[in-house]
């Protein structure tokens, strides 16, 4: 997997577990939304000038595709267009078509909180010869990456916990400690009122309206799929060719997205545990998938009291949850996901340990916090904080409340249960969201793919969207995946189906007749 899509999973830090977002951008709300401001309060920035140059030097993939990059001046505040405002980084790659250049194309990868300078040209060989009709237009969104970044410095190092109600009230202080160091770091207080999907969406639409389009066509994953869905509701007269992919539950709040991804996460688990007894003279971790599961959640006891080495790293409840949710997200994964848990296991077992590459990788991430995965997190945190109503942007304000549902999914969840009911800094956010989230309920034309077991975003809450979006289709595939269109892009297995309709929509602006369903690819060996 590559690291756009590592950052995507990771890029909302849960800090009593670490948890890939599964946001929504449509929670309820019981307060008014301010006021939108009008075109002519955008005047000044409808006239910039871009000046467009070389994009940077880290960015191999925009260097590769030929790319220019600029900078776009975005009001701080949209309901107060005079006041601050705040660059946003943007690239392109020209069409190679010009005779039959439909206009620009948008991107983004998910998170909240994942940058996404370089994801329109990444994406654009599972375009095949539709990307040559667009402009492809990367970036990255407020507050992340090089787009007026925030953050909110070092985090203290866990301390080692003994017990499950130990971790569970470390973290309630992680959190609350995440949510004050936000606040009071830099320029933040400032900030962070304005860090929402509205305002991303609004950022979309300014970006159209500077580079002279009168629509734009969008690509976006994860939570980029349910931004692109609030564009259509926020701007619908501006969505021309829009494609979504892996969305949440419209009528569930950020907290109760997470929470259903609970139990479908235990049943991925128990897939994999299937397949990895299928293959136990090679893995050893059982011969049926109950005693594969039942290393699993032994691994888990273990880590609950006290945290596992392997190497130079540690492994405590909140990195193992994440680990495991991610792994169990993708058929792909199940190789390394086996010969990780043969690592996990020893580890378990008192033996010293040297981790895999694969999760050695993964466990350098958590030890070795950097300023990029400060941003990414907190600017995560900061959209999840900032959506949705009040208070808390719909997060429960009692952190009993969490410990009470963590208890009670134990039962039926002994591996993620803790994961999926965590506390975010959102209950302990100083400042309030400005307004409410999205309600999408519209008949805007687009395209909507949904993994059938995805296990991070379940199908059941795409089916709820696709009702909502009254002018969509949508291509449901039969695999485990969170993402269906382009996943050759990351090396996994490719459905034709969905990318063949994918490209024909972008070419043709042709909606399929009727939803699709695409049959699993050739599993990977």
């Amino acid at each position: 997997m590559t690291m756009p899509r590592i950052a995507t999973a990771v890029a909302a830090l849960g800090v009593a577990g670490l948890v890939g977002w599964t946001g929504t951008v449509s929670a309820a709300a019981s307060a008014p939304a301010s006021r939108p401001s009008s075109p002519g309060g955008l005047s000044r920035y409808l006239g910039q000038r871009l000046d467009w140059g070389a994009c940077p030097s880290d960015a191999a993939e925009l260097t590769k595709a030929g790319a220019e990059c600029a900078k776009v001046r975005v009001p701080l505040d949209y309901a107060a267009p005079g006041g601050p405002s705040i660059e946003i980084a943007v690239s392109r790659v020209k069409a190679k078509d010009q005779a039959h250049r439909r206009g620009i194309l948008l991107a983004n990868p998910g998170g909240p909180g994942g940058p996404g300078l370089e994801y329109a040209a990444l994406m654009r060989p599972a375009m095949k010869d539709a990307a040559d009709r667009y402009d492809l237009i990367g970036f990255d969104p407020r507050f992340v990456g090089r787009s007026t970044p925030i953050y909110c410095g070092d985090s203290p190092k866990p301390a080692d916990t003994h017990s499950r109600r130990e971790a569970f009230e470390a973290s309630v202080r992680n959190a609350r400690d995440t949510a004050e160091r936000c606040y009071e770091h830099g320029n933040n207080a400032a900030l962070l009122p304005h860090a929402s999907s509205r305002n991303v969406a609004r950022d979309m639409d300014l970006i159209r309206a500077v580079l002279g389009e009168r629509k734009l066509s969008y690509y976006g994953i994860s939570y980029g799929a349910d931004l692109g869905a609030a564009y259509t509701q926020l701007f619908p007269g501006h969505a021309d060719r829009i494609v979504i992919d892996s969305v949440t539950d419209p009528a569930k709040t950020q907290y109760e997205n997470f929470q259903a991804a609970g139990p479908a996460q235990e049943r991925g688990l128990s897939e994999w545990a299937a397949w990895t007894a299928r293959r136990s003279d090679r893995y050893k971790l059982g011969s049926t998938p109950r005693q594969v599961r039942a290393t699993v959640e032994n691994i888990s006891a273990k880590t609950d009291k006290g945290p596992l080495t392997l190497g130079e790293y540690k492994v405590n409840p909140s990195v193992l949850g994440l680990f495991l949710r991610q792994m169990v997200g993708i058929e792909e994964n199940n190789d390394v996901l086996a010969r990780s848990v043969q690592n996990l296991a020893d580890a378990a077992a008192g033996r010293q340990v040297k981790p895999i590459p694969e999760l050695a990788g993964w466990l350098g991430l958590f030890e070795n916090p950097s300023p990029e995965l400060d941003n990414l997190f907190n600017s995560g945190n900061a959209v999840m904080c900032g959506d949705g109503g009040w208070p808390a942007g719909g997060w429960p304000t009692e952190p009993e409340q969490y410990w009470r549902n963590i208890e009670r999914a134990r039962p039926t969840q002994p591996v993620f249960a803790a994961v999926a009911n965590a506390i975010f800094p959102c209950p302990f956010w100083k400042t309030e969201p400005r307004e409410p989230g999205v309600a999408v309920d519209n008949r805007v034309p687009l395209l909507l793919l949904q993994a059938t077991r995805d296990n991070n975003v379940p199908y059941e809450g795409a089916v709820a969207l696709h009702r909502r979006l009254k002018g969509s289709r949508m291509i449901s595939a039969d695999l485990r995946s969170h993402g269906v269109y382009g996943r050759a892009v990351d090396g996994l297995t490719p459905v034709p189906c969905a990318d063949d309709a994918v490209n024909a929509y972008l070419r043709t602006g042709t909606l399929p007749a009727a939803d699709l369903t695409c049959a699993h690819p050739q599993e990977r060996r």
